[in-house]
């Protein structure tokens, strides 16, 4: 059984700040929720969409109606702003022909990420893409790799989960599997460390090495 590594995608692939954040403000603008355009929405990369525009209203307004507002304008414009990182791409090469089995596991609704990845060139590394439900199945990202090593079959001392916030790492240690937090992404070394990141690198070039290094013990 090969050795599995699963890949978060916004804030560990791609940087989607342009796309995610105009779909917040669009959402928001179309709920009548006031925000300075000043304010600084990059904490909202990263988590669930209903549990954060959940928070952010504060039983204010209707999350599910900012919801379907923000995939609006996602859908038709948003998914597509987004950069891949400097050298992410080799670096995932590099893990697949070093042996690894990769599978996307992401907040993001699947519909989604199934063609962001396939855009950007990641897809041919891929065995498969898992990511939430339109109607929230899957937002909790611990549900989310259960459902995958259960699917597989996957042992989890064999499988390393790599993402760049909290939730990535909480979402592996209720599963009992590594876990790798990268520092490019949006979640930052005090918040990866307080979550119990195994392991942290800054820079996509040490993925490889860290991924072998987490799960050096599977062989």
């Amino acid at each position: 059984m090969p050795r599995t590594i699963l890949l978060d995608l916004d804030g560990t692939l791609l940087d989607p700040q342009v796309g995610i954040l105009g779909s917040y403000r669009h959402a928001l603008a179309g709920i009548g929720f006031a925000l300075d355009p000043a304010d600084d929405l990059r904490w909202v990369i990263g988590p669930p969409l209903r549990h954060t525009f959940a928070w952010l209203l504060g039983g204010a307004h209707d999350p599910e109606e900012a919801v379907r507002l923000y995939r609006e304008r996602y859908a038709a414009t948003g998914i597509f702003e987004a950069t891949p990182y400097p050298g992410i791409l080799e670096a995932v090469a590099a893990l697949k022909d070093a042996g690894f089995d990769l599978m996307l596991c992401t907040a993001k609704a699947h519909v989604f990420a199934s063609r962001i990845v396939e855009r950007f060139g990641f897809a041919p590394y891929l065995s498969a893409v898992y990511g939430a439900e339109l109607d929230g199945r899957f937002d909790d990202k611990g549900e989310l790799i259960a459902h995958i090593l259960a699917t597989h079959g996957l042992a989890p001392g064999r499988v390393c989960m790599v993402g760049d916030r909290d939730n990535d790492i909480l979402a592996a240690r209720r599963n009992g599997v590594a876990s790798i937090g990268v520092l490019w992404g949006y979640g930052g070394q005090a918040e990866l460390a307080d979550a119990g990141a195994g392991h942290m690198i800054q820079a996509p070039e040490e993925l490889p090495a860290a991924c072998h290094a987490a799960l050096a013990a599977a062989v």
